[in-house]
């Protein structure tokens, strides 16, 4: 059973690197769509908050963090998609949905 990669956004108070293991509590998911060779397929991005920041510790909703930052994923998700063409944000949603999409792309 193929999967498609899911992307993840981690916001935190320190630096890390590429293929580092942070541990999260998952905010929000942006839901997507993108279009490969005729094929639609899904382009999904979810959103967390390093567990042990001390900046976002009472972070549980992306709607926690204040309107106009909780915008900011959003708007840089759809104008990247905008700008390559062929993606499309289809919604937002909260913790819970966004965890079962994680589930659903998990090889067991």
């Amino acid at each position: 059973m193929a999967t498609n990669p899911t992307d993840v956004l981690v916001l935190m108070d320190e630096t890390a690197f590429t293929g580092c293991v942070l541990l999260s509590r998952t905010v929000e998911a942006i839901e997507g769509e993108r279009y490969d060779k005729k094929r639609r397929r899904r382009n999904d991005r979810i959103i967390t908050v390093e567990k042990d920041a001390p900046s976002f510790a009472s972070i549980k909703s992306i709607a926690d963090l204040g309107k106009e930052f909780a915008n900011e994923p959003e708007e840089f998700f759809t104008n990247y998609h905008r700008m390559c063409g062929k993606n499309k944000v289809l919604r937002l949603t909260g913790p819970e949905r966004a965890r079962q999409l994680i589930r659903s792309t998990m090889i067991w």
